[in-house]
């Protein structure tokens, strides 16, 4: 056959001229026709499957969900926050009450408030107003100086809305904590890597900062409890606790508990283990000391908050389980993606890492359902990193496939919650910067309160499979989830449908919606990078346009792109998004 249409007649004779003139000859004559007949040789070229195995990219996908019921329905709290007590360490505390900060926090509303981390178990209540003079030091004008600059941290500028404290802080105040927060931003990190601790003091004023910051933002605090006071029998020494509740009982403060962090790790922390069977018994014993407490008599309790399900860890879990699997709300655990260090930012493009999460859901399912079918799963604090992150990667837009992937599967799987560690302030992983400005995860999680309902959709495609190869396994790159679109959003009647896509892939690709999606109005939220960083970037667009706060302090608009009905939707390479399809009608999403 002729190259583009060129049939035999054209071609000089083979007796006639050489092989590489053959050649030169045939594309000189191919080339020609093809600039002369423009369109129609267009319409002749050879058929996609004649094409290379690397040329396939623009293969159509057809994409369908199932609307009659859903999968799955998750928490409506399901994408949670957490705060490390560090900020006790570094003075960030004092600034909660920040009306920017405030404001970045109930734009993720509602949501629990997580207040727990490697410190939890370091942490001690003191119901004094200033503890530091009771103790002795240096000296009364060092401890006068330190409660005067509390007061002036907490109360400058303080004014009520509804209730709440909100502060406008100083620039050169801010400036100042910047300093103070770096230079112990390095103390913090000798005692990570060292793997000891010193211990922290939560006074009165603290918690009731803390608390404060959560009830403003509309978010329900979940505090943790130190678990490592022992008696010298093991057991559990509850009488800092104890205070603790007290004091929050005679607040009224609605608080939800847990007792501990990563239990599996007390033996390299403090020297001394604690088992599963005991934390049970520890778990038990806290149940018994709110009881008594009107305000706390139903409080929920969560635990027991373990690290990645290895072996050791899978054994303190079952253990757990047998005592205390009845006397908790749902079981936590926490997951790590990568041991150390980032190296580069394609580590978060790859499948393998972004599938690894998979298989610790199964083996934490497996232990639960054994004692307690059915008993709510959450993974409570997950993190790129165990060293707090990669600085201008953990906290840049590539990082937010990882966790766009995350709260895709977590959901598929049945996982109720999922607490994001951190909000503010703790290594590279958190959602909001020392400047109070927003990162890239902030904007997709804002995205995702927004637009996603608890409701998660089968979703059905055609057009992704490939031939296995023998002993590889193949990765998907395109991912594709669905959920009901939040009935709190009033932009979108109810019975709309939500999708939210990764594609890792190098080129663009197309989708064709199918069956009940066919044909209708679809609203684009498409989020990429902005600025000369590409994906190592700190700031984000949303269909083309920057985002950032408003003047005022505010939080944008987050205008979508309408793109006809019918129209095939276009995914640009390595980017994620999200695609409102209204007016489905989908069962599943018409009732709460």
């Amino acid at each position: 056959m002729g190259v583009l249409g060129v049939g035999p007649a054209a071609m000089p004779s083979s007796s006639s001229r050489p092989p590489a003139c053959l050649a030169l000859v045939a594309l000189s004559a191919a080339l020609s026709l093809h600039l002369s007949l423009g369109s129609q040789a267009a319409a002749r070229r050879p058929s996609p499957v004649a094409r290379a195995p690397g040329l396939k990219a623009k293969t159509l996908i057809l994409l369908d969900v199932s609307t009659k019921s859903p999968v799955r329905t998750v928490n409506e709290n399901f994408l949670s926050l957490q705060l490390d007590p560090s900020i006790i360490h570094d003075g960030w505390l004092d600034f909660l009450s920040s009306k920017r900060l405030v404001t970045l926090a109930r734009g993720l509303s509602p949501a629990f408030l997580r207040f727990g981390g490697k410190r939890t178990d370091f942490l001690q209540f003191q119901n004094l107003r200033n503890p530091a003079k009771s103790r002795g030091g240096p000296g009364p004008d060092y401890y006068l100086k330190n409660y005067e600059d509390d007061i002036v941290r907490s109360d400058v500028a303080l004014d009520k809305q509804k209730g709440c404290k909100i502060a406008q802080h100083p620039d050169v105040m801010l400036e100042l904590q910047r300093e103070k927060a770096a230079q112990m931003h390095l103390v913090l990190l000798k005692e990570q890597f060292s793997n000891t601790y010193s211990n922290l003091i939560l006074t009165a004023r603290s918690l009731d900062k803390l608390y404060n910051f959560a009830d403003c933002s509309g978010l329900h605090l979940i505090f943790a409890l130190n678990a490592l006071r022992r008696n010298p029998n093991n057991s559990w020494n509850s009488s800092s606790a104890l205070s603790l509740l007290k004091y929050s009982a005679s607040k009224k403060y609605n608080i939800s508990w847990e007792l501990g962090n990563e239990p599996n790790n007390y033996r390299t922390m403090h020297g001394r283990a604690v088992n599963g069977s005991q934390l049970g018994k520890d778990y038990i014993q806290l149940k018994s000391l709110l009881q008594p407490i009107r305000i706390y008599s139903r409080a929920s309790l969560y635990g027991p908050n373990i690290g990645r399900p290895r072996k050791n860890v899978i054994a303190l879990l079952d253990g757990f389980m047998k005592v205390a699997g009845n006397a908790v709300d749902a079981v936590t655990w926490q997951h790590c993606y990568i041991d150390g260090h980032v190296v580069k930012v394609m580590d978060f493009l790859k499948t393998r890492l972004l599938d690894t999460l998979s298989d610790q859901i199964r083996k934490i399912q497996k232990v639960v359902n054994t004692y307690t079918p059915g008993k709510k799963i959450w993974l409570e604090g997950v993190v790129t990193t165990s060293a707090g992150g990669t600085n201008n990667l953990s906290d840049s837009y590539a990082a937010g496939f990882l966790w766009l992937n995350t709260l895709g599967m977590l959901a598929n799987q049945g996982i109720d919650v999922v607490i994001r560690h951190s909000f503010f302030d703790h290594g590279f992983n958190h959602l909001v910067d020392q400047n109070f400005n927003p990162l890239p995860d902030y904007w997709l999680s804002l995205l995702y309160k927004r637009l996603i309902g608890p409701k998660v959709l089968a979703v059905h495609v055609a057009g992704l499979q490939r031939k296995p190869r023998p002993g590889r396994v193949i990765r998907d790159k395109l991912r594709i989830y669905a959920h009901c679109t939040n009935h709190h959003n009033h932009h979108y009647v109810r019975g709309s449908i939500t999708l939210f896509i990764i594609n890792l892939h190098r080129s663009r690709k197309k989708i064709k919606l199918a069956g009940t999606l066919r044909d209708k109005l679809v609203h684009q939220y498409l989020l990429q990078p902005y600025g000369q960083e590409g994906l190592k970037s700190k700031s984000v667009q949303l269909n083309g346009q920057p985002l950032v706060m408003v003047d005022d302090g505010t939080l944008p608009e987050l205008k979508p792109r309408p793109l006809r009905a019918g129209r095939t939707l276009v995914i640009p390479p390595v980017t994620m998004g999200f695609y409102v399809v209204k007016n489905v009608n989908a069962l599943a999403c018409r009732y709460r």
